[in-house]
């Protein structure tokens, strides 16, 4: 089979002979009529314009999106405008890089105001190094509580490789150190950090889940953070592993009245495995994203 027809089949395959939803255990509770679930597109691996990319979401179905602040004016004001035209909510990714302690926690603070600013929905934030001391990632922690407060607008640390919430055994540790730490959970990360399902963590994901507030529905494995195609049948045990996770989210969100907010983040190559020599991602990126889109919409 030559490469066109091999990637011909892959794509019938995977469009046609797994859906998902119908696989999946059942609810073990009810989910009110009037629970809010706010589903947010992600313009990562997004190939076209910002315009385009708002435009597409408004026409699959989502809510709103979730991007990176703005650096300068110009994006600022696209941002608003265009959000405005098309009708849809955004929250903002914010966070900082660099080795250097002071340096990276100057950049994140300005980060984070420039999103404050902007009155997103709410923040997630790629927080600090997974090597900096207790003490310095603390730091972050204790920045945005102030400046939530202060604002009002919720700002969340996302569970990410090379974070601070890294791996649940370091995050359980700022969990019980910082009561009011709230998390976007991507859980995947974890998944590879831990190489397993978390079978053997069980106590610090309960209190991940506890903290949760947002979410980004991705589907790790034991070998890395996205498998291939949730919609194939060899990855239905991550399937049901992570769709067990978010129950447990939506039930406790249920039960609080409080509404929740997801992002459908499948990304790009190299997260999406790639045929050798071409860097051909093997699966069709927003198809995936719209089918978790979807997943959630029966579901919850």
């Amino acid at each position: 089979m030559n490469r066109r027809d091999f990637l011909t089949t892959t794509a019938l395959a995977s469009g046609g002979f797994f859906t998902g939803f119908e696989t999946l255990p059942n609810l073990t509770f009810t989910v009110p009529d009037q629970f809010s679930i706010t589903i947010l597109a992600t313009n990562w691996g997004f190939s076209g314009s910002f315009d385009q990319f708002c435009a597409q979401a408004k026409q699959d179905n989502y809510d709103g999106i979730e991007v990176w602040v703005p650096r300068n004016e110009a994006g600022q004001k696209d941002l608003q405008e265009l959000t405005t035209k098309y009708g849809l909510r955004y929250g903002l990714l914010a966070g900082a890089g660099g080795s250097d302690f002071n340096q990276h926690f100057d950049a994140f603070k300005q980060s984070v105001d420039a999103a404050i600013a902007l009155n997103p929905l709410f923040i997630n934030c790629h927080s600090g190094r997974d090597y900096f001391t207790f003490e310095q990632n603390q730091a972050f922690f204790d920045y945005t509580i102030q400046m939530s407060q202060a604002s009002g607008i919720p700002i969340y640390h996302e569970t990410h490789r090379a974070r601070i919430l890294f791996a649940a055994h370091v995050a359980r540790s700022f969990f019980e150190a910082i009561p009011d730490l709230q998390v976007t959970l991507d859980i995947s990360h974890w998944c590879a950090v831990a190489g397993s399902l978390l079978e053997d963590q069980g106590q610090a994901v309960d209190i991940a889940l506890q903290r949760t507030k947002h979410i980004h529905s991705r589907i790790g494995h034991a070998n890395g953070p996205q498998v291939g195609d949730p919609r194939a049948p060899e990855w239905q045990q991550a399937l049901e592993a992570h769709f067990s996770w978010w129950d447990t989210i939506v039930e406790q969100h249920v039960a609080a009245k409080q509404p929740l907010t997801m992002t459908t983040e499948f990304g790009p190559p190299s997260y999406m495995p790639t045929l050798p020599f071409t860097n051909q991602p093997i699966t069709d990126l927003w198809a995936i994203n719209t089918h978790m889109k979807d997943l959630w919409r029966e579901r919850y």
